[in-house]
């Protein structure tokens, strides 16, 4: 299949929800999937080949961290960022504008880009849309990511409006950019927690035209029905034919949910995160597997899983890993919270294979209604 094409499987009569599957130059994606978050170039803890024998088919990197370590000169020499960290599926590169606008007390925003301070020496560095096609064309990601502004939660209706305006503006030049060597593009649609923004964001996009589109710009700290709301105004305006990526959500109920509105993709990194502050994520609740309460716990970290940590070792094991600050309990609890994410994703796939989607979302929605 041509890169770029994204076949349709299969609907669900009862909400947006569908089964996918995206082509890129290094194989196909099938969606709805969960992209585990490899910012510098690795996946936290966790080898290649781990991923892959976890059924992980797309991972994320971040121009804006590659770019300034190890340096785009140096992944290139390397063979690009595939062959660089070992991986030969496909991978999304954000264009950086999060990481650069997280930096508010460190940045000043131009008409081509904005001015920031290095948050590694505090060099002054740019970062525009010219800049990061530039970095991801010579990354080679699969998918890029145009060059976008995230507005912080809350804003004002003004700044959101002009936001938007400086989003579409430095998008559109990313378009122009667009090697059309096989990489895909993404559009970003932003508007913050405004309904008519964002569907102004995602109907303008979509005349510019774009591989696929995602909604940016949540999770950023609002309310979960802001987000979900938001989710729902930027993904009805998109064109049914292409993928929609949801960015920076991992909340497992939340993920249900936004596939249910028509969401194909999703990033988090609070898989690893959890796992490196000794917490696991399963499906009856989000806990704590360092806490002394397990010291003695013989049971796995969670009772049913197939993942290597729960076939080989108990809370008990783990914990004591944690306890003496040896890096194999990050390692084990990060397997297993990336295996929750990535069987989560294979299960709705088979439901929607089978049309039984609704039924699947009612019963984890009042199975899960914790934040994990």
């Amino acid at each position: 299949m041509t890169p770029g094409t994204f076949e349709v499987l299969a609907t669900d009569p009862k909400s947006q929800a569908r089964r996918g599957r995206l082509w890129t130059l290094h194989g196909p994606v099938n969606t709805p999937v969960f992209m585990p978050v490899g910012t510098q170039a690795t996946v936290k803890t966790m080898t290649p080949r781990e991923l892959d024998e976890m059924g992980v088919e797309i991972l994320l990197g971040n121009t804006y961290h590659l770019n300034i370590r190890p340096g785009v000169d140096i992944v290139e020499k390397c063979g690009g960022l595939h062959k660089f960290m070992g991986w030969s599926k496909p991978i999304l590169t954000d264009s950086g504008g999060f990481q650069v606008f997280s930096l508010s007390g460190l940045r000043k925003i131009r008409p081509d880009g904005v001015e920031f301070a290095s948050h590694v020496d505090g060099a002054k560095l740019f970062l525009g849309p010219r800049e990061a096609m530039d970095i991801q064309r010579r990354l080679g990601s699969d998918i890029m990511m145009a060059f976008d502004e995230c507005p912080h939660y809350p804003c004002t209706y003004e700044y959101a409006c002009q936001s938007v305006t400086r989003t579409l503006s430095w998008e559109a030049l990313c378009a122009e950019l667009h090697p059309r060597n096989g990489q895909l593009l993404f559009g970003i649609v932003q508007g913050g927690e405004f309904a008519d923004l964002r569907a102004k964001c995602a109907r303008e996009l979509t005349a510019i035209g774009f591989d696929g589109y995602a909604v940016g710009g949540v999770s950023v700290g609002e309310p979960e029905p802001v987000m979900l709301e938001a989710v729902r105004n930027g993904v009805a305006e998109l064109p049914l034919d292409r993928p929609r990526y949801l960015m920076g959500v991992g909340v497992m109920r939340q993920l249900v949910a936004a596939v249910a509105l028509g969401v194909d993709m999703f990033d988090c990194v609070m898989p690893t995160r959890y796992a490196r502050h000794g917490t696991a994520i399963t499906r009856a609740k989000r806990y704590p597997v360092k806490a002394g309460e397990y010291k003695e716990d013989t049971r796995p970290v969670e009772e049913g899983c197939g993942c290597y940590c729960c076939r080989n070792f108990t809370r008990a094991y783990v914990r004591h890993l944690f306890n003496v600050n040896e890096i194999l309990g990050v390692r084990l609890l990060s397997a297993h919270n990336l295996h929750q994410m990535t069987i989560l994703m294979m299960e709705i796939r088979a439901a929607l294979d089978a049309g039984g989607f609704e039924d699947f979302r009612k019963e984890f929605s009042e199975a899960n209604k914790e934040d994990r």
